[in-house]
């Protein structure tokens, strides 16, 4: 079985999140925001690439899953969550060749794709890992490392990419 990791550092301190990683056995960590600047010390992307390969984990920044700037602006003024969904599943789905290659790299080692938001619930990293488990034609467990406790494990049955359900 394949297993996909999401995790959001937006509680977390650096080292409570290397932490965090190392416990749950990931070996690497895919950047999915579009710009990977932070204002929470230790999560702008080079002293996170530095704390995570001090700590034997791979970092790699992967801007094309980031959620386009027209994206983001329309939520900001809208706040409507269905809408942004809608939007950015559209767009992640232009990514396929990228989604391929990160669902080649999860067969390699274990992944987290990492966002800001503690919620997977309301993060566009919990739509790149569908698509990503999607594009893989292989059943995928999804487990969010953060967020509520229930449902934080999903199963994505085996799909052909684009097949309709």
């Amino acid at each position: 079985m394949i297993e996909i990791y999401t995790v959001g550092y937006e509680k977390f301190t650096a080292g409570d999140f290397t932490v965090r990683l190392s416990r749950s056995a990931v070996e690497h960590v895919v950047d999915v925001r579009e710009l990977p600047i932070s204002r929470k010390k230790g999560f702008a992307k080079n002293a996170l690439r530095a704390a995570l390969e001090e700590n034997g984990i791979g970092y790699s920044h992967a801007q094309y899953f980031g959620c386009p700037r027209p994206v983001r602006n329309a939520y900001r003024e809208t706040n409507d969550w269905s809408a942004y969904t809608v939007s950015f599943k559209h767009y992640i789905k232009t990514r396929h060749k990228e989604l391929e290659a990160l669902g080649a790299a999860a067969l390699e080692c274990r992944l987290a794709l990492l966002c800001l938001e503690d919620d997977y619930n309301f993060c566009h990293r919990t739509y790149v890992a569908e698509e990503m488990a999607a594009a893989m034609g292989e059943e995928v467990t999804i487990r969010h490392l953060t967020g509520p406790m229930k449902n934080r494990t999903a199963v994505v049955p085996a799909l052909r990419c684009h097949q309709e359900v």
